[in-house]
C-alpha cells in the first residue's frame, strides 16, 4: 500500500463519513428512533439496523472493489455505536461489522471490534452526553482549547480525553495489522509522518458524524422548544373567561330561582357546561359538530338573558363540515361579539346566523348579525382585521395552529350589521 493511496483513502473516507452520516440523518424513522429519550430493545435494534446493513456493505465492498478502502469505516462506526449506544449494543454491532472481514480470513476484525466497543462503551459512560454532541473533528481546536484550559486551572478535559484515546485505538489497530499481517485491515504508511495522519484521521471521522447529527439534534430541540411555546400561548388564550358573561349570567340565575325555578336550574347546567369546556385541558383540535355543541348551551343562556323575542338563532351547517376538526372553543367569542356589540344595541335585538360550507379542501364558517354593526361609518363596506379581545383571541389563536394557511376577515356595515368569515384547510396542517 503506497502513501499515496493512503492519503487518497484517508480524504475520501471523510467524505464517505460525512455521506453516511447525512444520509441516514434524512430518514424520518432514523431521527425518531435515534433522538428517542428511551429506547425499547426492539427499537435499539431497529436503529443498530440503520448503521450495520450500510456499514457492513462498506466493508464488502473493500473486498469486492479493488483500492477502495474508504468503504470501510468500521472503526469509527464501532466507537460512534459504544459512545452514543452503550458497550453492548457496541460489541454487537462490531460483530456483525467484522464478519466481512472474517469470513477473508481477518481473523483478528472479531476479537479487536469486541474491545473497541467495550473501550469506546466505557467511554461513552465516562464522558457526558453534551461533551459528546460538542466533540470537534478539528483536532488543531481541541488542542487549543485543552491548553488553554489547562494553562488556567489544569484538569482532566475529557474532550481532549477523547481525542486522545480514539487516536490510541487507531495506533493499536494499527500495531496489530503491523505484527500480524493479514489478520486485521488498517492503513500501514512507509513513512511515520503519514502514519501519524491516519491517527489523526480516526478522531476527526468520528467528529465528522457526531458534528452532523449534532446539528440535526439541536433543530429538533429548537422545534421541540418553538412547539412548547406556541402550546403555552394558545392554552394561554384558550383560557380566557369573559368574566362580564359570567357575571351576568349568575344574575340571571339569581333572578329566574324564585320566579322560573327550573329554568333556573338548566341555565346553571349550561353555565356548567361552558366553564367546565373552558377550564379543562381539552385538545386543541375538534369536530365542528361539538364546537357547535358548545356554543348551543352559550346561546341558550343568551337567549334567557335577553329573551327570545330578542335574540334569534339561525344556523345553516353543511352536513360534510361537521366531522371536520376545528380549533376549539373557536365561535363562542365571536358569538359574543356579535351579541354584545351588533345586537345588544338595538331596542328589538335581532339575529345571529351561523354557516359553514366546504369548498374543495377548505371549510369556510361565517358568524353574522344584523345589529348596528361597527362605530359610525359610512354606509359601505369596511374590512377590518379585527375588533376586541374576543376578536383578537381567535386571531392570535388562527396565526398560531395554521400560520398563513388560515383567513380572517370581518365586513361591516352600520345599521345593518357584521360577518365574520374564517376560512380554514379542511385537513390540519402537517406540522400538527
Amino acid at each position: 500500500m503506497t502513501d499515496r493511496l493512503i492519503w487518497i483513502t484517508l480524504l475520501v473516507k471523510l467524505g464517505v463519513v460525512a455521506s453516511v452520516a447525512s444520509i441516514l440523518a434524512r430518514v424520518v424513522t432514523f431521527r425518531r428512533l435515534f433522538f428517542a429519550e428511551r429506547r425499547t430493545a426492539r427499537q435499539t435494534l431497529a436503529l443498530l439496523a440503520f448503521f450495520l446493513v450500510p456499514l457492513t456493505l462498506g466493508v464488502w465492498v473493500r473486498f469486492w472493489v479493488s483500492n477502495f478502502l474508504a468503504a470501510d469505516i468500521s472503526f469509527a462506526a464501532v466507537i460512534l455505536l459504544g459512545l452514543l449506544l452503550g458497550p453492548r449494543w457496541a460489541m454487537l454491532g462490531g460483530v456483525v461489522l467484522s464478519l466481512p472481514a472474517v469470513y477473508h480470513r481477518e481473523y483478528l476484525a472479531l476479537p479487536f471490534n469486541i474491545a473497541l466497543a467495550l473501550a469506546s462503551g466505557i467511554l461513552g459512560r465516562f464522558v457526558e452526553a453534551e461533551e459528546i454532541w460538542s466533540f470537534t473533528p478539528f483536532i488543531d481546536l481541541s488542542l487549543w482549547r485543552w491548553v488553554r484550559r489547562n494553562l488556567r486551572q489544569p484538569r482532566v478535559d475529557r474532550q481532549f480525553l477523547m481525542l486522545f484515546l480514539i487516536s490510541v485505538m487507531e495506533m493499536v489497530r494499527d500495531w496489530l495489522a503491523h505484527a500480524y499481517p493479514h489478520r486485521l485491515f488498517a492503513l500501514l504508511a512507509s513513512h511515520t509522518w503519514v502514519q501519524v495522519f491516519v491517527w489523526l484521521s480516526a478522531p476527526i471521522d468520528v467528529g465528522i458524524a457526531l458534528k452532523v447529527w449534532n446539528t440535526l439534534r439541536l433543530e429538533i430541540k429548537l422545534e421541540e422548544q418553538k412547539r412548547l411555546l406556541l402550546e403555552a400561548r394558545l392554552d394561554a388564550l384558550q383560557r380566557q373567561i369573559n368574566p362580564h358573561f359570567l357575571f351576568n349570567t349568575l344574575n340571571s340565575i339569581a333572578s329566574l330561582v324564585r320566579m322560573k325555578p327550573e329554568m333556573a336550574r338548566q341555565m346553571t347546567v349550561k353555565l356548567a357546561n361552558i366553564l367546565r369546556a373552558l377550564l379543562k385541558d381539552h385538545d386543541t383540535y375538534v369536530a365542528l359538530r361539538d364546537e357547535l355543541s358548545f356554543t348551543d348551551d352559550y346561546l341558550d343562556i343568551e337567549v334567557v338573558r335577553f329573551g327570545a323575542d330578542k335574540l334569534r338563532v339561525e344556523k345553516q351547517i353543511d352536513p360534510r363540515t361537521l366531522d371536520i376538526l376545528v380549533p376549539s372553543i373557536l365561535l363562542q367569542p365571536l358569538i359574543e361579539n356579535s351579541i354584545k356589540h351588533g345586537l345588544e344595541p338595538r331596542l328589538n335585538g335581532g339575529t345571529v346566523t351561523l354557516r359553514s360550507r366546504l369548498e374543495g379542501n377548505r371549510v369556510l364558517i361565517e358568524v353574522a348579525d344584523d345589529g348596528v354593526g361597527m362605530g359610525n361609518r359610512p354606509a359601505t363596506a369596511l374590512r377590518r382585521t379585527g375588533a376586541g379581545i374576543g376578536m383578537k383571541n381567535v386571531q392570535e389563536r388562527l396565526e398560531v395552529l395554521y400560520g398563513n394557511l388560515a383567513h380572517f376577515e370581518i365586513v361591516s356595515n352600520p345599521g345593518r350589521g357584521t360577518l365574520v368569515s374564517i376560512e380554514l384547510p379542511a385537513n390540519l396542517p402537517d406540522s400538527f
